[in-house]
């Protein structure tokens, strides 16, 4: 396992499962969420520079990295952004954090989003990188969506299809997507790139994340509708790639002012992975998001 320095790493017993998180800081905390087919990792270009002024909380997903990866049902359930979202409202209890602001890219944004929706009392801020909500994204199906988001319908598929598919040759799969939604070459690291690997070539993580999917697809959209009404009070960050597909088919910040009364944001350099492939523009960003929206030690 290849660690971000200066984190302390832990193994952490909520919600039913463990989650693998490490942190490093000390301020206003900040739990930072990863996407598909990713890991904490992901932050390693931006996070210590945030821990110069906040408490910095990565967890690995629980299915993802080296965090649990419980048991599904019929329904996903085990699987829904609510259970990953509890998840990370227990962690951050656990640590001793009781108001913190949430940065979420790719499926950690719709986590983050439904964070902030069912513990409203702790999130004090949310920023959501190459992301329109879940719902939103769906109802927009088109041929240039389905085309470009064709693993929304093909990791939903009935297991063990997609499973066993990319488990014939995981790390191609995994290769393929960096390289499909990234814009920037070099830009993920081969320190990166082999801890992405290392987790993601594990039958259970491909079992798990496609079950993310598969809850994204059905429970998630009925969790969604029930609340797609009510407005977020909190400050809304909106980051996204210039040359990616999210900023293409969307109008990013009108869709999420549907949402949030207070919403800002603007593209970035590159594609998909913010982080890695924009990281001074996406760290000066967020700096600046976080300086208005928390008090920085």
């Amino acid at each position: 396992m290849t660690r971000i320095n200066g984190f302390t790493y832990d193994r952490l017993a909520v919600n039913g499962t463990e989650i693998h998180v490490c942190h490093a800081g000390a301020g206003p905390a900040i739990l930072c969420l990863h996407g598909y087919p990713q890991t904490h990792y992901m932050w390693h270009k931006i996070a210590p520079l945030l821990a110069a002024d906040y408490t910095v909380v990565l967890p690995d997903l629980r299915g993802y990295g080296d965090s649990g990866k419980p048991d599904t049902d019929a329904e996903h359930s085990p699987y829904s952004k609510r259970e990953m979202a509890q998840d990370m409202a227990q962690i951050m209890a656990r640590l001793g954090h009781q108001h913190y602001a949430v940065i979420g890219h790719d499926r950690g944004g719709r986590v983050a989003h439904r964070l902030a929706r069912d513990y409203r009392e702790h999130v004090a801020a949310l920023a959501v990188l190459d992301i329109a909500p879940t719902l939103d994204m769906y109802e927009a199906t088109d041929m240039r969506f389905a085309m470009s988001y064709y693993h929304w319908f093909f990791l939903t598929q009935p297991a063990p299809l997609p499973e066993q598919l990319i488990g014939a040759d995981a790390e191609f799969y995994l290769e393929k997507k960096l390289g499909h939604w990234g814009k920037t070459p070099e830009a993920h690291t081969p320190e990166a790139v082999a801890e992405y690997k290392r987790c993601f070539r594990q039958p259970a993580t491909i079992h798990a994340s496609c079950e993310d999917y598969r809850a994204a697809a059905s429970i998630d959209l009925d969790h969604d509708r029930e609340d797609r009404d009510q407005m977020l009070d909190i400050p809304v960050l909106a980051l996204w790639g210039e040359k990616g597909f999210v900023g293409k088919k969307f109008d990013v910040l009108s869709i999420w002012r549907a949402y949030a009364h207070n919403v800002s944001g603007h593209s970035v350099p590159g594609g998909h992975f913010l982080p890695e492939e924009a990281p001074e523009e996406t760290l000066a960003a967020l700096q600046a998001f976080l300086a208005q929206t928390l008090a920085a030690k």
